[in-house]
Parts: structure tokens; sequence; C-alpha cells
């Protein structure tokens, strides 16, 4: 038997991977599954997208290997989103660099700086790709905490008791996730200063600024942060696209050179009626963000309604996709959710999924109608 890279021994399959298994073969089985764990927009792009793609096939260039820095147009598309929404300019010739999503980038990324025996500072709880994708590339994480009496901000105190000499990168995700929870513009500045102190790289992954936030902000929004930051964003959530796979990295020509010398020996380009598409998207109005969140406002009022009938507790202030609970004293994440599984046919994602500090909470999607969400909440009477 041939064996498998030792690398693989470092990681598990994806929970949602395994985890959608096991309510697939529930609902095979003819049970009335409801799932509220994924974060896979059920709302479909707005039908100039759609157009847009539809209308690109006649191109003679839709079916030829494209740009691996994305078609000129897209990158344009890109940096004046960037400077509409968050106020920043940024050159489209070598200050940003389309992705086949974000999470692409993550490897991307890691694969561009880490060495192994190198550490990376990442959230608990935090996006478990962060943690997999460190391991995978033979690097070490080292976990800070994100707690609620800090209102999961990074506590900057905690890293003068970390050993930082190989520390080379460092993941913040705000708005974040699973937590809900907006960057806190003070706390972020400080991280700014940190990194450049301690020339250490920080990735701010950002695909949530739009959802329920009334005050997007961008990592480039701070003083000195071009010289060791980068920012993922993407279309997925804001703009109901996540199995186009679009994505994008915006930081210094450095940064994004390093990047592409890694992309370019992985793939060979983004399909053209995509990143048409995505063109169309990033150039819509703000009308669509507020019809958007007219939506997922009355979806969490549900959900709310929902977690309240489990007797959780949650923020009424957060943003994104998700809604973040606490369960009742002395219930653990996981059997609660197993519970909710099998005894209510109601599936959410326990929060030991995104670290240890995730013990004691679970966190519902907002990728659900509302009759369906009225259903969840009828079956938990």
């Amino acid at each position: 038997m041939i064996e498998v890279s030792k690398r693989l021994n470092t990681v598990k399959e994806y929970y949602f991977s395994k985890k959608l298994k096991e309510v697939s073969s529930l609902i095979s089985k003819g049970e009335p599954v409801i799932n509220l764990g994924i974060g896979s927009p059920d709302l479909t792009p707005m039908p100039k997208v759609i157009e847009a793609l539809k209308n690109s096939l006649s191109d003679l260039k839709a079916h030829k290997y494209q740009s691996y820095q994305g078609i000129n147009e897209l990158r344009k598309a890109m940096a004046t989103f960037y400077g509409n929404k968050y106020n920043i300019d940024f050159n489209p010739e070598n200050e940003i660099l389309p992705l086949m999503g974000s999470k692409e980038g993550i490897m991307h990324i890691s694969m561009a700086y880490l060495n192994e025996n190198d550490s990376v500072l990442i959230p608990n709880p935090g996006y478990p790709t962060y943690s997999s994708v460190t391991k995978l590339v033979g690097a070490k994480p080292i976990y800070y905490d994100l707690k609620p009496q800090n209102n999961w901000q990074p506590d900057l105190n905690e890293f003068e008791k970390i050993d930082l000499s190989k520390v080379k990168l460092m993941w913040i995700n705000y708005p974040n996730m699973p937590t809900g929870v907006s960057g806190d513009k003070n706390s972020l500045q400080k991280l700014i200063n940190f990194a450049n102190e301690k020339n250490i790289l920080l990735v701010n992954d950002n695909p949530y600024s739009f959802i329920l936030n009334d005050n997007p902000i961008s990592i480039f929004n701070f003083e000195g942060s071009k010289k060791n930051c980068l920012e993922l964003n993407s279309l997925s959530k804001s703009f109901n696209m996540a199995g186009w796979r679009v994505g994008m990295l915006l930081g210094s020509p450095r940064h994004i050179q390093n990047v592409l010398k890694v992309k370019s020996n992985m793939d060979s380009g983004m399909f053209y009626g995509i990143q048409k598409g995505a063109i169309e998207a990033l150039n819509s109005s703000n009308d669509w963000f507020i019809e958007l969140n007219k939506t997922y406002q009355m979806r969490r009022r549900l959900i709310w309604k929902l977690a309240s009938k489990l007797e959780c507790s949650f923020d009424q202030n957060s943003s994104g996709l998700f809604v973040w609970a606490k369960l009742p004293n002395g219930l653990k994440s996981e059997k609660f959710i197993d519970y909710l599984l099998y005894e209510k046919k109601i599936f959410v994602t326990p929060g030991t999924v995104f670290g240890s500090n995730g013990e004691g909470y679970i966190r519902f999607s907002l990728c659900a109608n509302k009759n369906i969400i009225n259903e969840a909440i009828e079956r938990v009477k």
C-alpha cells in the first residue's frame, strides 16, 4: 500500500465535508433535516450578473486560458469597488490579485511566506482553514484567545507571554466569523503597529463587510497598513456567488507579486464568464446591499426567536451571516447539536469547530428562508 504524505496526518477531513455526509444520509432515509449550519447563500445573484455570464459565452476569448492575474477589467472593477466602499485607492496593475475564492488565498499566502517550523498566530475561535493550511505547509499554529470578556478582540498583552521569534504570519477576521463581532478600530490600529514592530505579515480575512454591518472597514483604512498587511475579500457572501469562487487579495506590489509566484504555478486562470459576471456584481449600486440586508434582518429576527426558545443568549449587535449563541450553562456544544439533529432534525454548527473557546456556543446560519426557519421554531416547542 502506498503511504500518504506526513502532512496529511496533521489534518482531518473538513468538519462540514464530514458532517454533511451524515446529514445527507439522514435525508436520504426520509428524515426532514433542516440545515442551519452552512453559510452558503440560498439567494441568487442579481439578474444582470447571470446575464453577463451568459453573454460572455459567445465571446471568442471565453474558452481560452485566462490571465493568472484576471482580466484588466476585473481588477479595475475590484479597485473601483474598494474606492467606493472603503475609500481606499489600489493600483489594479499590481496591488490586486483576483482569486478563485478567498480560501484559495489562504493556501497561496501560506505557501508564499511560510517555511517548515515557522509559527502562525491563529484566532481561537476562528476559521478552521487557517489552522489546517498552516499544518499542511509544515508550520506551527499558535492560537491566541478571543473571549467575550474582551468582546472577541485580541488581547495584545497575551502576546507578551508568547515566543514570537518564529512567528511570520498572523490571521485576523473582522467582521469576525463565527462571533459576528465587528473590528474595533483602536484594536486594529494596535495590531497593525504590533505587526510592523515584530515584522509579522498581518492578514485580514474580510468577506462579511456588507452583511448586516453599517460601517464596513478594511485593514487598509489604518495608518501603516501597507507595509506588512494583506486583505482577502470575496463575492461569495456579499453577492450570493459562493459557487462561482471569486475572491481577491489586496496589498503592496511586493506582497502581491510573491503570492502570484505561487498562484501562477497552481492554476490556469479564472473562467472568463465568471470574471464578466463578477464585474457586474462589483459595479452594482448600494441598493443591492440595502435589499439583501432587509432579507437577512428578517431572517436574523427569526433565528433570534429560535435561539431564545433553546434558552440561548446572543449579541443583537453582531454582523455577518450567522448568529453566535451561547448555550445555557453546563451544556456542551457537540452534544447539544447532536440532540438537535437527531431529536429535532435541525442541524446547526457546534462552536468547538472553531476552537476550544467555542465550547458552550453554537452557530446558526441565516442561509435559509423564513418558512424553513419558522418550521425549525415549531419543532422546538
